[in-house]
Parts: structure tokens; C-alpha cells; sequence
């Protein structure tokens, strides 16, 4: 089994029974999904295993030295770039903006393999968030611990914004067209 087909084994594990939020759509479609997204811009598989593997830290049990034990240190690396201090002492509703800001600030100093994963987990999302706007509207934004659209927005711009050296592929032009139909649809003034 090379490596990318470990991580999928052990995220399948790992995400065992959870489902995206709000939604029934088995969890584990969303890391395959950035992996998929990662593997369009590079085919490094260290790269691409930690776009698989990179909520495994945040969302459940298994921590660092798990993922340092099964995929080596570089991985780990790779998936604390994504990896959010969600400080769980505190409601997500008050920390969300700094959390958001601290990934905004990583960006900057974000070696390349680490943007493409960062990247992907975000397009990732944004194109549930377009897909579940669609199908749902406006209730879409009572998901999440920001609420407020306008904020999501400022967020996923400074993504756009952040991971500008990526310019080069589809997947970031792809991401630019959503964020826009997305600003056009909540907040057609803007």
C-alpha cells in the first residue's frame, strides 16, 4: 500500500460514522475531496496524503505522534499547516475569528507544499458551501460558528488572496469563480 492509500485507510478510520455539518454526507468525502484538489496541482504524495489526513488532528482522537508514527515527520508537517488551534476551552462562536486570522497570517509565510494543502481543504470547503447554498440558501450560514456571511466571505477572499502563487492552476481560478457567485449571491452590493 503506497502512502496515499494508507492515509485514505487511515482517515477512513479515523472519520469512521461522522457526517459533514448539517448535512448526511459522510465525513470522509471531504479529505478525498482535498486530496483530489491537492493531486491537481501537484503529485507529491507526501502532499497529497496530508490533504487526506488534514482534519485528523482537529476533528478526532488521534493526534501528532499518530500521524508522525504512520507518515513521517514531513507529513505531519504538511497537516499541522492546516491544522487550527480550535481552543476547545472556549465557545467556537468567540474564537472563530482568530483562528480564521491565524490561518490567514500562515499563508504569507506558507512554504509551497504547505499552501497546496491548505488550499485544497479550503476550495474543498467552499465548494460544499456553494453546493449547500444552492440547495439550502440562506440557512447554510446557521452551520457555522460564524453565522454571519459577510465574515465568511472576508475569510475565503483572504484564502483567495493568500494563495495567489498558485495563480497558475485551475483549481485557483476555480476557487475565484465561487467566492465571486458566492459575494453575488449574499451580498449582490459588494
Amino acid at each position: 500500500m503506497n502512502k496515499i492509500e494508507s492515509a485514505v485507510s487511515f482517515a477512513l478510520e479515523a472519520h469512521s460514522g461522522v457526517c459533514r455539518k448539517g448535512t448526511p454526507i459522510p465525513y470522509i468525502l471531504h479529505p478525498l475531496e482535498a486530496a483530489a484538489i491537492a493531486s491537481s496541482i501537484t503529485g507529491d504524495e507526501d502532499v497529497i496524503a496530508a490533504a487526506v489526513l488534514h482534519d485528523i488532528i482537529e476533528d478526532t482522537p488521534f493526534g501528532q505522534e499518530d500521524i508522525r508514527a504512520r507518515f513521517g515527520d514531513r507529513v505531519l508537517r504538511l497537516v499541522l499547516s492546516d491544522t487550527e488551534n480550535k481552543r476547545n476551552e472556549r465557545p467556537a462562536e468567540e474564537t472563530w475569528k482568530i483562528r480564521k486570522q491565524e490561518t490567514l497570517e500562515r499563508l504569507e509565510f506558507a512554504r509551497d507544499d504547505e499552501l497546496i494543502v491548505i488550499f485544497s481543504d479550503k476550495l474543498a470547503n467552499l465548494r460544499a458551501i456553494w453546493n449547500d447554498y444552492l440547495l439550502i440558501g440562506e440557512a447554510l450560514w446557521n452551520r457555522f460558528a460564524q453565522t454571519d456571511p459577510e465574515e465568511q466571505l472576508w475569510y475565503y477572499r483572504g484564502i483567495y488572496s493568500g494563495c495567489a502563487r498558485l495563480k497558475a492552476y485551475p483549481a485557483y481560478r476555480e476557487f475565484g469563480i465561487k467566492l465571486r457567485d458566492l459575494r453575488e449571491h449574499n451580498m449582490p452590493n459588494t
